[in-house]
């Protein structure tokens, strides 16, 4: 597997049975997009999941150890749904390691970021138990959805 969003340039890939990779560049310093994707107000401002959905909980415990919880929710009918992790590895501003719970799967996911010329590119590795379980994440729709997000955090940033 190896697609590209048409609107941001987001490349997806599936190098081995069990990872789903993300890349993408963003215009913004690297230390800028660290603490996008680091600090609860701005996560809550671009991660937002499906249109229309809001994220009211946002609990970030940045250090080796320190735990991570994202709720959303549909405000038009009440559903939500949630993730949560526990941070293993952090070396601002380049490196996150996290596990992340989503329903019955659990994943451990490596966040590369390297800032080149004041625009930092990302890549997002998420390694789960086995084949099966990577293709259920993908048949969820999870890289549209993470699509959106990151189009969003790239307005999101364009207007700091």
């Amino acid at each position: 597997m190896a697609t590209t969003s048409n609107a941001h340039q987001t490349v997806w890939t599936t190098p081995t049975d069990t990872q789903i990779v993300s890349e993408r560049d963003f215009d913004a310093p690297i230390d800028v997009v660290f603490a996008a994707f680091t600090r609860p107000e701005h996560v809550q401002q671009w991660l937002l999941g499906p249109d229309g959905w809001i994220m009211p909980t946002c609990e970030i415990d940045l250090r080796v150890g320190g735990a991570w919880r994202y709720v959303w929710r549909n405000p038009s009918d009440g559903r939500e749904f949630e993730m949560h992790g526990v941070y293993r590895e952090i070396e601002p501003p380049g490196l996150i390691i996290n596990t992340q719970v989503y329903e019955e799967s659990e994943s451990v996911n490596r966040m590369e970021l390297t800032g080149v010329g004041g625009r930092t590119h990302m890549r997002h590795t998420m390694t789960l138990p086995s084949q099966e379980a990577r293709d259920a994440v993908l048949a969820t729709g999870m890289t549209s959805g993470a699509d959106t997000s990151y189009d969003r955090l790239e307005s999101y940033l364009a207007a700091r």
